[in-house]
């Protein structure tokens, strides 16, 4: 079997030179994703590396990226999910990964989009500058806020302001958490927990909407790419209307100044929430990041793999 192990925060740079050096791929791909987030493993191999993971109770393979023998290491896969016994299902497939994995094995995989999983990607400065009369509401939900809290200021996350972000995002579990006692936000909110606990290791930057001494709104992330950038997290007061609107043109601008070379912002999937998708859509994404399933003809559906 692939001797997978989690990630190591010292493994971070050889790993961020690994995927930079691939074709655009999704959220879950992010190294700070990978470390934050339930039970991610991976394993290297020369130029590649392949995932084992865990997800809706189901134990599932990423698929492998890098610019080395991506087939060997698929062909390892395959033999590692035989080896434990499980069914190999492969996860995170861009479309061109389903034809390269169709060209090896032509006929031997069911595909599948993930239409709850496909992540939203938004030209930057669509974002900041909200520009055109597709963004008439916002700007006018913004000029609200802005009325609203004429002294609020955008501060970058870091030092003092840090902390206090910490204690922001504890706050907003807590309320929610009583509000939906019945809501799963455990895995968020220790995953947000590592998030505050290795900022700087893991090359997180953040803004924060202050007012005063109080945090009205901050948002976290890091690059993806050469040309993308990745929100992991965005939490606002809920009782401060338009916070989230604001933090969302503010962070865009940010990197506007910051990283003049990003051109797109993926603010990941909506997990096909009605809401949330409404309120994704309504942002006008450039485009979005498609992702599938793949599934072994010959091993058969599980009794979990209806959705197939």
């Amino acid at each position: 079997m692939i001797d997978f192990h989690r990630l190591e925060l010292g493994g971070k740079r050889a790993y961020d030179e690994l995927l930079m050096a691939c074709p655009p791929r999704g959220c879950e791909y992010s190294f700070a994703n990978l470390y934050f987030w339930g039970l991610q493993k991976i394993a290297f191999f020369p130029e590649c590396a392949v995932f084992f993971s865990h997800f809706q109770g189901r134990s599932v393979y990423p698929y492998p990226i890098g610019t080395g023998n991506k087939r060997e290491a698929v062909e390892r896969v395959l033999l590692d999910a035989k080896e434990r016994g499980l069914p190999c299902r492969f996860v995170c497939l861009s479309a061109a990964d389903t034809q390269e994995l169709e060209s090896w094995f032509p006929g031997k995989f069911l595909f599948r989009p993930d239409r709850d999983g496909f992540d939203y990607v938004y030209d930057i400065n669509d974002l900041a500058d909200l520009k055109g009369r597709k963004y008439q509401k916002k700007r006018n939900h913004l000029h609200r806020f802005w009325d609203a809290h004429p002294d609020a200021q955008v501060q970058r996350l870091t030092g003092d302001l840090l902390e206090q972000g910490r204690h922001f995002a504890a706050r907003w579990y807590q309320n929610r958490k009583q509000e939906d006692p019945h809501g799963d936000y455990l895995l968020e909110e220790v995953a947000m927990g590592r998030a505050f606990r290795h900022f700087d290791e893991l090359g997180l930057e953040g803004i924060a909407l202050t007012e005063g001494n109080t945090i009205l709104a901050l948002t976290i992330g890091s690059p993806l790419s050469a040309d993308t950038y990745d929100i992991h997290f965005e939490k606002a007061d809920e009782e401060v209307e338009g916070a989230y609107a604001a933090v969302n043109q503010a962070f865009a601008q940010y990197l506007q100044d910051t990283h003049p070379e990003l051109r797109y912002l993926n603010r990941e999937d909506d997990m096909g929430l009605a809401g949330l998708r409404k309120a994704k859509l309504s942002y006008c994404p450039h485009h979005m990041e498609e992702k599938y399933w793949a599934y072994r003809w010959d091993e058969g559906l599980g009794e979990d793999d209806n959705a197939f």
